[in-house]
């Protein structure tokens, strides 16, 4: 677990160094609403890099859940939230105000910008920590592991699989819409289609359970089987952005990447098959380095957006480095600012509220967000 988080960390600062390449019409930096792509090798090596990329907030998920779900025997529903909320929280609100306040001293956004986010700390996120969206799913996933937990512990292999089969069923959801339109119920004012309920980031929490308590393939099994599903997926999610991406042409973001939906069917794929060849890996310790990155991985993802403007001003505007250099040099020196600066936050008395780490450092997996 903890390999699988560092590396859903990397992937996570992979795909935001690719969102450089391909801003729209309005957009400083990022991706936003519209995307426009300058150049055929913007082309290749973004829909490679950030296509390949985007199994890393399923794999977050999947990790959580694979640790916490379902409950210890004995734990109430508040003991759960309590220890989640002390955890995960108190950063989570720490950089809410960072990034509502800090970018004004390099003239990112100004007062009025400023006071618009902190006035709405409480229902979103702010104008530049779009990152942070991931933090609503993810409390919403702890928020439900309690209601789910007593299903979890006595459901049967052969129930979980019916589950799991429904949910790989709604990730097909985005495609459906595309060529059908409206579908199961939807329209203009029910937006609750038949598998609403088995949908979302609750489908790879009840995946995590069942590969757990059920899977007992071998580690050959793994292997095939994970290698099989991440290159199939792998492919698939690259190609879905590729084919779309001419350059020149000003695109819809959310046309445009429909195959990098994280509750969509090739990423589901991609996701499980990487997950699978993870499991193969047996130790009786986590590597001290490998343990360590994992434990400070909550903060280096909330803190990267603060590094990652300052590598892309050098790796892509100063320097002009081509895409397939510029975005793994961008991401890779992202993750190492992060993984410094946390360290030396972490070492602070007030440490592990600012970056979310546990004390002392765990010398197994432990769950963290």
């Amino acid at each position: 677990m903890d390999y699988i988080r560092v590396f859903a960390c990397f992937l996570v600062m992979l795909v935001h160094a690719s969102e450089n390449f391909y801003p729209g019409p309005g957009a400083t930096d990022m991706a936003g609403p519209q995307a426009l792509l300058t150049c055929e090798a913007d082309r290749l090596w973004v829909s490679l890099y950030d296509g390949f990329s985007r199994m890393s907030v399923p794999l977050f998920m999947i990790v959580s859940a694979f640790l916490l779900a379902p409950m210890k025997e004995g734990q109430s529903a508040f003991q759960f939230y309590r220890r989640r909320a002390l955890r995960i929280l108190p950063p989570f609100i720490f950089f809410l105000i960072v990034y509502s306040t800090v970018p004004m001293l390099w003239n990112q956004i100004d007062m009025e910008v400023a006071t618009h986010d902190l006035s709405r700390i409480a229902l979103n996120f702010p104008t530049l920590a779009g990152h942070l969206w991931f933090m609503y799913p993810l409390i919403g996933l702890y928020l439900f592991i309690p209601v789910i937990s007593p299903w979890l512990s006595k459901v049967s292999a052969k129930e979980e699989r019916f589950f799991i089969g429904l949910f790989a069923l709604s990730t097909c959801m985005p495609y459906l819409n595309r060529w059908f339109g409206e579908v199961w119920g939807q329209c203009f004012w029910n937006e609750y289609h038949t598998l609403w309920y088995f949908s979302g980031y609750l489908g790879y929490l009840v995946l995590a359970h069942y590969i757990r308590v059920h899977l007992d393939w071998s580690r050959k099994k793994r292997l095939i089987a994970g290698s099989t599903m991440t290159i199939i997926g792998a492919a698939w999610t690259i190609l879905s952005f590729y084919i779309q991406a001419i350059p020149g042409i000003v695109h819809s973001t959310p046309t445009l990447e429909i195959g990098w939906s994280f509750c969509t069917i090739n990423c589901l794929l991609l996701t499980t098959g990487a997950f699978l060849l993870f499991t193969c890996i047996r130790r009786e310790t986590t590597p001290r380095i490998i343990a360590e990155i994992s434990n400070l991985s909550y903060g280096m993802f909330l803190i990267h957006i603060l590094w990652l403007g300052l590598w892309v001003s050098v790796f892509k505007d100063d320097m002009g480095l081509s895409s397939m250099i510029a975005i793994p040099a961008i991401a890779v020196s992202t993750f190492l600012s992060c993984l410094v600066s946390c360290k030396i936050i972490s070492m602070l008395p007030f440490g592990q509220w600012v970056i979310g780490t546990s004390s002392p450092l765990p010398k197994r997996s432990r769950a963290i967000a």
